[in-house]
């Protein structure tokens, strides 16, 4: 999740491993925990397979020197692969993720974001049917974090039909997309 975050993040400009980390933090705290000793190996990693590029360095406050990092053609396309996978994970992984997706929602055509949500969508609604199924606990606080688990379920449900609503009424008021960027 966390390299489709920097990614992701990477595609709007190009950023050195500390102000990533601000941004991850700021935008994104509610789906992901991030810390400088995944952020630097990470970028590492993505500059050794080609998806990033340092683009320059900069000396920074206490002299120490930022690498600055940008997004690759390959990053670019390992990001949208990303974008539209399904990994099998977690219901936690899986929220986060989506999440994240959510935030880069205007780097994808309107009908791959329907598809995503849909499929998010589709997700929860098997979610709340198997938490309907379950027996409410006769202990008093373990009752009320599964009423709290299945109203969370529930608002996220509503949340997800009003976006598909939106996105499918831009459908259906765009000509057929031309794919805006070169994956």
């Amino acid at each position: 999740m966390l390299k489709l975050a920097v990614l992701g993040l990477l595609q709007r400009e190009p950023l050195n491993g500390y102000r990533l980390k601000q941004q991850l933090e700021m935008f994104m705290s509610c789906s992901i925990c991030v810390n400088y000793g995944a952020i630097y190996p990470l970028l590492r990693r993505m500059e050794e397979q080609g998806e990033v590029m340092l683009c320059a360095e900069q000396i920074e406050e206490g002299g120490h020197c930022g690498k600055v990092y940008e997004i690759t053609p390959l990053g670019k396309n390992t990001w949208y692969r990303e974008m539209l996978a399904y990994p099998h994970e977690s219901w936690v992984n899986a929220r986060s993720r989506f999440l994240i997706k959510f935030f880069f929602f205007s780097h994808l055509l309107p009908e791959e974001r329907v598809q995503l949500i849909e499929h998010r969508l589709m997700s929860c609604q098997l979610r709340l049917a198997e938490k309907k199924a379950v027996e409410i606990s006769d202990d008093l606080y373990q009752a009320k974090v599964q009423r709290r688990a299945f109203e969370v379920i529930k608002s996220e449900i509503e949340w997800l039909v009003e976006q598909l609503q939106t996105e499918q009424l831009q459908l259906t008021q765009t000509p057929t997309s031309i794919k805006s960027a070169e994956y």
